[in-house]
């Protein structure tokens, strides 16, 4: 099963931004963690700062992957060319977070593609992204029609 996990702008910084917020670990420590704990999944990872390259991979993968997580850093709140693009897609995208949106900023707490994921995630630092993998795991052979 092939699985994209997306990161958008600023989270390259993960381990040096506001570790109060973002925990102290980069994602690339902690990429091949996921990696050893998911064996049976074949794991990519694309980083962007740039909306066009975001949804550029979005196009690119959309059809063909079994599942995307996507962690949209700021364009959650603000880009309606990303939820045009997760909604045009076929392939099944969980929205991920390491803070809790709810207990964030107002601005922060609407997602404007979660409505065209199959699930969000949020709250659980690094931890969203393995929750957000099991659930492809336990989901997949239930996706009866999906076809990749």
């Amino acid at each position: 099963m092939n699985i994209l996990i997306l990161n958008g702008p600023n989270l390259n910084l993960l381990g040096r931004r506001e570790p109060g917020i973002y925990g102290t670990r980069s994602f690339d420590d902690f990429f091949p963690e996921l990696k050893a704990a998911f064996p049976a999944l074949t794991l990519t990872t694309f980083q962007s700062n740039h909306e066009g390259e975001i949804l550029d991979k979005l196009h690119e993968i959309g059809f063909t992957h079994h599942g995307i997580v996507l962690n949209a850093g700021g364009y959650t709140h603000t880009s309606v060319a990303l939820a045009d693009a997760v909604a045009a897609i076929a392939t099944p995208v969980v929205e991920v977070h390491l803070s809790n949106l709810a207990a964030r900023e107002k601005f922060r707490q609407k997602s404007l593609f979660g409505g065209h994921c199959a699930g969000s995630i949020s709250g659980f630092g690094l931890e969203s992204y393995r929750l957000a993998l099991q659930w492809f795991v336990n989901q997949q052979p239930k996706r009866v029609g999906f076809r990749v």
